[in-house]
């Protein structure tokens, strides 16, 4: 006898006119923003301009929206080309279905672009996100809790949910019996617990050149693979294991294997007089890669190829490269790196 339980809401839509409000769309759009403002704070604090994440996410996004459905069509193909597939539905992402493997992998894919246009490396970008995609994927969770989908197998506990059989149209048709394992609860708490992990794993072990990201997929995956076992609804197995759990596994050792072979603390960055981006060694102060592109703003004279390539004051091109030069060595001086104030940490 089940003394107490989790309701589930009857309603996954609400109309404001001819407009439908999805409540998974709003969590994951929730997400996303959480994620943008988190991970700004982060990039500023290691002395990255602002706005710069806002520029990925404007291609991480909706690769990665492209990703996740992808993935999900792949593993649950039946449903869209099996016997009595719908293939049309797998555009219908508003009905839910999208997995978090392939979401991380578009929105890698977007973020290596978007990096590669403005002259962030990939490995700085990933530990500085790695916070904020992780809550994102909390508050996204929430998303499968108003859809009543992706919930485990059936339980006793005080903690049980109850499930309502939901129709097209986003509406309850009736409650299923029993109370059942809140997993997508499960996976946001853990989320959350992961998202701490990172932050106090990274101020207190000083981690950096990708590794405060390998942490953040061993700790989820760790947490998705115990996870994924308590799952109920249809899944493709492999010798006995959900394909996730499989994935979650090959992902983790992924993720370990980047963690045990590369050192060295959080890398910062600094923006030259110039208005490039510098990577600054963590431990020299001095600049790695003086050459990446401006993080703001488009070079005006690939606008115009006849232009001279004079500078705002009339420079000439040759005038600036010692310019340039000299604000190179300006960044990379240790003693600029002592004297200048470092901004906070996050």
């Amino acid at each position: 006898m089940t003394l107490a339980s989790l309701p589930s809401p009857t309603t996954s839509v609400w109309h404001v006119g001819p407009l439908p409000l999805r409540a998974y769309a709003l969590c994951i759009l929730a997400g996303v923003l959480i994620a943008v403002w988190v991970s700004d704070r982060r990039l500023r604090a290691r002395g990255g301009p602002p706005g710069v994440i806002v520029d990925i996410a404007v291609w991480a996004v909706p690769f990665g929206i492209v990703g996740a459905r992808i993935y999900h069509v792949i593993t649950s193909p039946d449903h869209y080309f099996g016997t009595d597939g719908q293939p049309l539905d797998a555009f219908k992402i508003w009905e839910g279905g999208l997995g978090i493997w392939g979401s991380i992998a578009g929105g890698a894919l977007g973020a290596w672009i978007a990096c590669r246009r403005i002259g962030l490396p990939l490995r700085i970008l990933g530990d500085v996100v790695a916070p904020g995609i992780v809550l994102a994927q909390a508050v996204g969770r929430l998303g499968n809790w108003f859809n009543n989908e992706l919930y485990g197998r059936e339980t006793t506990l005080p903690w049980g949910l109850r499930v309502h059989a939901m129709g097209a149209d986003g509406r309850s048709v009736g409650e299923l019996p029993g109370t059942y394992h809140p997993t997508f609860l499960y996976e946001a708490l853990w989320c959350i617990g992961v998202a701490v992990l990172l932050i106090v794993a990274e101020r207190k072990w000083r981690l950096g050149h990708g590794r405060v990201f390998a942490l953040y997929v061993m700790g989820y995956t760790a947490g998705r693979a115990w996870i994924e076992h308590l799952r109920i609804d249809e899944a493709h197995e492999l010798l006995g294991l959900r394909l996730n759990e499989w994935t979650a596994m090959v992902c983790f050792l992924g993720g370990l294997l980047w963690f045990v072979t590369h050192r060295g603390g959080p890398e910062r960055l600094a923006v030259q007089e110039d208005g490039r981006l510098a990577v600054l060694d963590p431990d020299s102060g001095t600049a790695e890669d003086v050459r990446a592109k401006d993080v703001r703003a488009e070079d005006a004279e690939s606008s115009d190829p006849d232009t001279p390539d004079d500078g705002p004051d009339g420079t000439t091109a040759e005038a600036r490269t010692g310019a340039d030069a000299s604000a190179a060595t300006r960044v990379a001086s240790p003693e600029k790196a002592e004297t200048d104030p470092k901004p906070e940490r996050d």
